[in-house]
């Protein structure tokens, strides 16, 4: 049976790319069918399914999820006043008078509201709005802008607290733990904190990166463009905006802040300055918050259906077959890190970040870190290859948002050529992360730094697999809760 639940995850593949229907309802019918076929082959009992509602339940307990409404919040109310337009004028009028001022302005205020719009889809919308005309204004060909908006709307994924990032680290966390737990190593669990950390040396090379190939493509520009003037109320609120962020963003890196602390003051003081200036009257509040529990609403139903999903996985014995694929992977940790990199490459065709996060990593990453001891590294290579998957051609999400929301006729063969350096520097960084993880410690002490444990046979690593994933014989068994 456990090879149906690979057949399964194809169906899930098939299903949300060739259906159109939400991957929520996908996962659940695929579960429903997978569940059903256990159940006529005897590889599941009923009495093991009555133990969802539990971990349902259970799942939702994580305080962690809390952000997530907090997080949609901010990027519906940011989309909604005039931060961004404050932000983005200022850094246009402060860049000197270069043809790529505007691209380079829109670069960096994409990695400056990223992690505060909640999402990659918020960040496209509020880009869209605030830069997309300015660069037509100056003459920037539409390729150009397309590859600017898609690139610069992915940053903010790279850096805390980005809601990416948070739910990863909280697969991480989970896969981690049952890594440790069934190898008997001595190293700490990582936390949120943790990933957080690794990833910054990381995103910052990647922005420098994209600064510079801003600079670069900002030589297409028709004409030099015209000195920004802001006005005392623009000026007064770019800086009190740019002040808040960077104590914001800067207390969530240091740990000073938890996320869920920080997507709250944020989407507070949003809220507050929307209402103290007027900019959100009864129609415009009632609609943010509609679409604020709509969009949480979705998130959260394909959490659920995600979790219904591998635990039916699970119980078909797919997780036990996917961990003797990956310790029977040929050579050392690279190569182990590679090929299941290359999976979750190949599952962005088809998959978006959140379905990867949710359906794929508590599937393959568990296996991989009783391999290999640095979960740090694990953690930032995925979310590098997450991050690329918004880009991918031709379904990538942050593409697709971009052609939808700008609607402007753009050959694909033109918008790939205007990406591909940016796709380039992206897996230039990831081949280096890969081939030197000490980018993911930078500023870690040598005691912090997690002990591998001794390399283990063949038959050990199967032994403590089967051990780690073996199913309870009681619904409510505290192993199935756990995991």
């Amino acid at each position: 049976m456990a090879w149906v639940g690979l057949i399964l995850l194809g169906l899930v593949g098939a299903g949300i790319a060739c259906t159109g229907l939400p991957a929520a309802v996908v996962l659940v019918t695929v579960a429903t069918l997978g569940a059903a076929i256990g159940l006529a082959g005897g590889a599941i009992e009923p009495a093991t399914l009555g133990a969802l509602p539990t971990r349902l339940i259970n799942l939702f307990e994580n305080d962690l999820l809390q952000a997530l409404p907090l997080f949609v919040t901010m990027g519906l109310l940011l989309d909604r006043l005039p931060v961004a337009d404050a932000l983005y004028h200022a850094g246009a009028a402060i860049l000197p008078r270069k043809p790529a001022a505007p691209l380079v302005s829109g670069m960096l205020l994409g990695a400056l509201l990223g992690p505060m719009n909640g999402s990659v889809g918020a960040s496209v919308l509020a880009l869209s709005r605030v830069v997309s005309p300015r660069l037509a204004a100056e003459g920037i060909p539409a390729p150009t802008r397309h590859a600017t908006i898609a690139v610069a709307s992915t940053l903010g994924v790279l850096v805390p607290p980005s809601l990416v990032l948070i739910l990863l680290s909280d697969a991480m966390l989970s896969a981690h733990t049952i890594a440790v737990t069934a190898t008997g190593r001595n190293d700490r669990v990582v936390n949120t904190g943790d990933i957080f950390h690794a990833a910054l040396l990381p995103g910052g090379i990647f922005l420098m990166m994209c600064v510079a190939l801003s600079w670069i493509a900002g030589r297409s520009a028709v004409k030099l463009p015209e000195r920004e003037r802001l006005s005392a109320g623009q000026g007064a609120l770019a800086v009190v905006a740019l002040a808040f962020l960077i104590v914001l963003l800067g207390g969530v890196t240091v740990g000073y802040f938890y996320a869920v602390e920080a997507a709250a003051m944020g989407a507070f003081v949003l809220l507050m300055a929307g209402l103290v200036t007027g900019r959100l009257g009864q129609a415009a509040l009632t609609k943010m918050l509609n679409d604020a529990i709509a969009l949480t609403g979705a998130l959260f139903s394909l959490l659920l259906a995600a979790t219904t999903f591998t635990m039916v996985l699970r119980l078909l014995g797919t997780a036990d077959l996917v961990g003797s694929m990956v310790s029977s992977i040929p050579g050392g940790d690279t190569v182990a890190v590679a090929v299941v990199l290359a999976l979750i490459g190949v599952s962005a065709f088809v998959l978006d970040a959140f379905e990867i996060i949710f359906v794929i990593v508590p599937i393959v990453i568990p296996p991989l870190l009783i391999r290999i001891a640095d979960a740090r590294w694990v953690a930032v290579l995925v979310l590098l290859t997450l991050q690329s998957s918004f880009l991918l051609p031709p379904f990538g999400y942050a593409l697709m948002m971009v052609r939808g929301v700008l609607k402007e006729p753009v050959a694909f063969r033109q918008l790939l050529r205007a990406l591909m350096p940016f796709l380039a520097a992206q897996w230039l960084l990831l081949l280096v992360v890969l081939f030197f993880p000490e980018l993911t410690h930078f500023g870690r002490t040598e005691n912090s730094t997690p002990t591998p444990s001794a390399p283990m046979s063949d038959a050990e690593f199967n032994k403590r697999l089967q051990e780690m994933i073996k199913l309870p014989e009681l619904p409510g068994d505290d192993d199935l809760n756990r995991h």
